[in-house]
């Protein structure tokens, strides 16, 4: 097996196979070994957590997104109007900037701590360790008012600063593989689930079984915060928008499947509708690959391609599937779909930029293309270019809206 296909396997992550075998040589350097094969083939489960610790990315800052938090304070304040209890959990916690923003958000609404319990659960043991010590540097202070860093934390060294112990151990940490959970044991067991940012790493069998553990885990009227790129998925998937501005919440859609409305554009299908859009500017960069037939394949045909390369692409033959997208392009050169999904194939081999750069083709050509517009605001952000991803995160808002908007009339 190979690493790609095993860490697959371990953590339901698609990496890239580069990323993967980096990885692996990482830790075949620090345990002295030589053979790749070998040390795949005999991997434990202690080594298996340390390969993992290399390929997880448990990159958040305290406040991200912030409209997330404020639509749970007002779910937790309604309930606790009632005298019922709110049970929230965030799933990946990474370092914990997301629960203890929670905390904070919740303490500084006057919300007593018995209105809530807050758990956090991380793949990743070292995210884990260092979510319970609550130490956290300049990175994890982004947002432009920071005057929450006076408040509940305590300055301990250079840019670290330690939060409070009545919020420390408010949380209760716990590492945890959210595809492994027992659903038995904890059905229906949260009223508020955090899940950002997690699905974007996964492939289309991985996602379907995420979004299951999670509806099995949310209580019938509970809520569930996504990440902006994954709230089409969780559409797909049983899941219905709610009406909180920019916070992305979702509740379990209790209608039909055969009626309900699609409130977002939805990732590539086996065959999407083509739509025709503006011819590119002549100073526009033109397919890698050219070479279109002298009469223009049936759209059929033309839509088969784009259905094969995501085929291909959730296999991991990343080279086919970019075949399959320049021949698609070859015939209808004005596709964006198909410049979408070369971004995503180019983000798995590793090759940021030329993602951007096809992610970008896609959004001139299709502007209210939203999961183009999310995938670059997680690109920046990445970068640290926070004001594009802004700027990004707040198109992508809008037409999320429009959707919702639509949806409801």
């Amino acid at each position: 097996m190979t690493a790609q296909a095993l860490l697959r396997r371990a953590t339901g992550l698609s990496v890239s196979k580069a990323m993967a075998e980096r990885a692996v040589r990482q830790r075949m350097e620090r345990t002295g070994q030589d053979d790749s094969a070998a040390y795949l083939a005999g991997i434990t489960p202690e080594e298996m957590t340390q390969l993992v610790e290399l390929v997880v990315v448990p990159e958040s800052w305290l406040f991200r997104d912030p409209q997330a938090f404020y639509a749970t304070v007002e779910l937790v304040r309604e309930r606790w109007s009632r005298g019922r209890t709110t049970r929230i959990a965030s799933i990946p916690c990474a370092g914990g900037e997301e629960p203890y923003s929670m905390a904070m958000a919740l303490r500084d609404a006057d919300l007593p701590r018995a209105a809530v319990s807050i758990d956090a659960y991380d793949l990743s043991p070292a995210c884990i360790e260092r979510a319970q010590a609550g130490v956290y540097g300049r990175n994890a202070f982004r947002v432009q008012d920071v005057a929450f860093r006076e408040r509940y934390f305590t300055h301990v060294a250079d840019d670290s600063y330690r939060i409070v112990d009545a919020l420390r151990t408010q949380i209760t940490f716990r590492q945890g593989n959210l595809l492994r959970f027992d659903t038995d044991a904890l059905g229906k067991h949260y009223d508020v689930i955090f899940c950002r940012n997690l699905l974007i790493y996964f492939d289309k069998p991985t996602t379907r079984a995420a979004i299951a553990k999670l509806s099995a885990l949310l209580a019938d009227d509970g809520m569930l915060l996504a990440g902006y790129a994954e709230v089409p998925a969780f559409c797909q998937h049983g899941f219905a928008p709610l009406q909180y501005r920019q916070a992305f919440a979702l509740k379990k859609d209790d209608k039909p499947p055969a009626i309900r409305p699609a409130p977002l554009p939805q990732p590539v299908r086996n065959k999407p509708q083509l739509r025709s859009v503006p011819s590119l500017p002549a100073a526009a960069p033109t397919p890698a690959r050219p070479g279109p037939p002298s009469t223009p394949a049936p759209i059929a045909a033309a839509a088969d391609l784009l259905a094969e390369a995501r085929v291909l692409a959730d296999r991991g033959l990343l080279r086919e599937a970019g075949d399959n997208c320049h021949a698609h392009l070859a015939r209808e050169p004005e596709a964006a779909e198909a410049y979408y999904l070369l971004g995503l194939i180019n983000e798995l081999a590793g090759k940021m930029d030329l993602a951007d750069n096809y992610w970008r083709r896609c959004i001139y050509l299709r502007p209210d293309h939203y999961e183009a517009l999310c995938h670059l605001a997680l690109l920046a952000e990445r970068n640290g270019n926070h004001t594009a991803a802004a700027t990004l995160k707040s198109r992508a808002a809008r037409i999320y809206q429009r959707r919702q908007a639509s949806a409801g009339h």
